[in-house]
Formats: C-alpha cells, structure tokens, sequence
C-alpha cells in the first residue's frame, strides 16, 4: 500500500468520525431542546402558581395588618382600663391609710381618757341603781291602800 492510500484511508476514517460526533450531537442537542421545552412548561406552571401564591399573600398582608390595627386599639383601650383599675386601687390605699390613721387616733384617745370612762361607768352604774329603787319605791306605794274611818 502506498502513502497515497493510507491517506485516503485515513481520511475516510476522519469523516466517519466527524459523521457520528455530528450524529452524537444532534441526538444530544434534539434530548436538550426536549428537556428544555419540558422545563419551559414547567416554568409557565410555576409563574401561574406563583401569581396565585402572591395574590394570596397580599391578601394575608392586608388581613394581618387589619388584625394588627384591631389589636393595637384593643390593647390601647385595655390599657385605659389597667389604668382605671390602678387608680380604684390607689384609692383605696387611701381610704386605708385614713381610716389606719382615724383608728390609731381613736384608740390613744381611748387610752388617755381610760380613767374617764371608768369613772362614767361607774357613775352611770350607780345612777342606774338609784333609778331601780325609785321605780321600786313607787312600786310599793301604789300597792297601799289607806283606810279612812267612817
């Protein structure tokens, strides 16, 4: 065999090789374009989704704020309440302080005038007994009856 023949031989086995990558690229380059097409579809399912998804969310968004808003004025009207309640409460520490302060002041006097109210006790004591005997004595009168002679 000649150069010339190995040549044409090589030459033929470079084409055929050149043949089937091309032919290998093409099957390789038609699964792409398929797999692609199949990704796209996907896409388009996904962007629909995800329209319907975000309108959900703004719709939650504008749920949540309302319920915040309501949320934030009960809360404010409870506070007014707490602050009614702290007030009844500081009130009545006042009440108690006074009447503390009225009850300590009763029982020194009470203390103090101790021998006063003996001495009152013991006179009304015996102011009730002199009445007792007077009621007595009248008793006793009436139940006489004189006699005149005839």
């Amino acid at each position: 065999m000649s150069l010339d023949s190995l040549l044409y031989i090589a030459a033929i086995v470079a084409a055929l090789a050149f043949l089937i990558l091309c032919v290998s690229l093409a099957m390789t380059l038609f699964s792409l374009k398929n797999t692609l097409q199949s990704v796209s579809e996907t896409m388009d399912g996904l962007s629909v989704q995800l329209e319907g998804v975000t309108k959900e969310t703004t719709e939650l968004l504008q749920k949540t704020n309302t319920l915040a808003d309501d949320i934030k004025q009960k809360s404010d009207k409870l506070n007014s309440v707490v602050d009614a309640v702290k007030g009844v409460g500081d009130s009545v520490t006042g009440i108690n302080t006074s009447v503390r302060r009225v009850t300590n002041t009763v029982v020194q006097e009470a203390d103090k005038n101790s021998d006063k109210v003996a001495q009152v006790m013991q006179w009304s004591h015996v102011a009730i007994e002199i009445m007792d005997k007077m009621k007595e004595r009248k008793r006793s009168t009436r139940g006489w009856k004189s006699y005149e002679p005839r």
